[in-house]
């Protein structure tokens, strides 16, 4: 992986990412696997895997329309998997951050909502713990967004994509501009803290001044924060067979960012990474701090992962619809016991939870804590990864941090500081 490639290779999200899993033989316990983790900051993120549509650039672990007896099926094994796995913690395991995703997990009824936060509040226990609940504009109902409100929800993030409906369809998602403005008001009349809106840039079609449009709809409803993604076409999704050429689409993404990155800021935003933007003086989550470079996560549903200091571990990954619902059946099918072990996952040894810890740092701009990472492994992180030198002849890193130039080339940046063993057990995966 070069610098001098695409600045758009990847969106590094997490490290290692699942195609690097493998499955693990024997399967240790989770009584094992946490029983030496700090247990007193905990991340608690639940999957529902159900959306209304399959969107065209989604490359999501989710299945659109399942019968309603799947649905019905999967919450009981949720509630299932969820007892299993607060049985493998410690008794004072407690949660500072919760969020629950897909998917949509507002595809579910106003009453399987509640069936879901009493799973959530039994195992992770909600009072007084920031939540986030991601939407769509079909699914932001007020009777749904109650349920959400009724239950100590702080955040939801929708995804709009575009505020033109001819890039939405572009997009591979077909929406009404009428739909989104009723799931905006409902939102903020249902009056959750934290309205995130998603947006989308590199769309087929889309020139400065539609960009400028959706930015300035986006505004008029002052978002607590905007995240910015560029458009990415990925193997097994509805646009995976569209061809672009690379240079022109490249320079027209690096373009539309810029643009975006001055409209916002000059909007009182504050830019936190390539594409996470927040309102100054916007609320901030109450209570204790969560560090995703410390700290755990523990995951429910069959498209969650979990994180341990040295061990990363989920179910089985796909994308394609078949593979899908495939791994949906086989989490449908498992008995309670089998949630009690972690099946696959990846084992991080000291260097390759060094590089995490970089990664997770690096990619945001406030840059690294060099003092923490010190504390942490007792090494310097410059001395740890010599190639960040690099970055600083280009002019992408000042010190600790990324400049402007830098954060623009993240998708860049982080696929290329991937390890080379992680690289291969990426490669040799088969996309499903």
């Amino acid at each position: 992986m070069r610098l001098d490639d695409s600045p758009y290779q990847g969106y590094l999200y997490a490290y290692p990412h699942k195609t690097a899993y493998r499955r693990l033989d024997p399967r240790p316990p989770l009584s094992e696997v946490w029983a030496q983790e700090p247990q007193d900051s905990l991340f608690g993120y639940v999957h529902l895997p159900f959306c209304e549509m399959r969107c065209g650039f989604c490359n999501l672990f989710t299945r659109a329309n399942p019968p309603a007896e799947q649905v019905t099926a999967y919450l009981a094994q949720l509630r299932r998997q969820a007892t299993a796995v607060r049985e493998s913690l410690s008794p004072g395991a407690s949660f500072s951050r919760l969020a629950i995703g897909g998917g949509t997990p507002t595809y579910l009824t106003a009453p399987e909502l509640e069936r879901l936060f009493a799973i959530v509040g039994e195992v992770f226990g909600t009072a007084g713990v920031p939540l986030s609940v991601e939407t769509s504009p079909a699914t932001a109902t007020p009777e749904r967004l109650a349920v959400l409100a009724g239950h100590g929800t702080t955040r939801v993030s929708i995804g709009v994509q575009s505020f033109l409906g001819a890039e939405a369809r572009a997009a591979g998602r077909p929406q009404r501009l009428a739909e989104v403005e009723r799931a905006l008001a409902a939102i903020r009349e249902a009056a959750i803290p934290v309205l995130n809106v998603d947006l989308i840039y590199g769309i087929d079609g889309q020139t400065a001044q539609t960009w400028q449009r959706s930015l300035d709809e986006a505004l008029r409803h002052r978002p607590e924060e905007l995240y910015l993604y560029p458009l990415y076409v990925r193997p097994l999704t509805g646009l995976g067979r569209r061809a672009h050429a690379r240079a022109d689409w490249d320079r027209q993404r690096l373009d539309l960012y810029a643009q975006a990155v001055e409209v916002l800021t000059s909007a009182g935003y504050v830019q936190h990474s390539m594409r996470q933007f927040r309102l100054a003086g916007a609320p901030v989550p109450e209570g204790p701090d969560y560090c995703c470079q410390d700290d755990g996560t523990v995951g429910l549903g069959c498209g969650a992962r979990s994180y341990t200091s040295d061990l990363h571990y989920s179910f089985d990954y796909a994308v394609s619809v078949t593979e899908v619902r495939a791994v949906i059946d086989d989490y449908l099918s498992r008995p309670a016991s089998d949630f009690r072990y972690a099946e696959i996952g990846f084992r991080l040894d000291a260097a390759e939870q060094r590089r995490r810890w970089l990664l997770k740092s690096l990619l945001r701009a406030e840059g690294v804590d060099a003092a923490a990472y010190s504390e942490r492994f007792g090494t310097r992180h410059d001395e740890d990864f010599p190639q960040l030198g690099e970055l600083v002849d280009r002019g992408w890193l000042d010190g600790t941090a990324l400049t402007a130039d830098g954060l623009a080339h993240s998708d860049a940046i982080g696929p290329w500081l991937v390890s080379g063993p992680v690289r291969e057990a990426m490669g040799a995966y088969v996309t499903r």
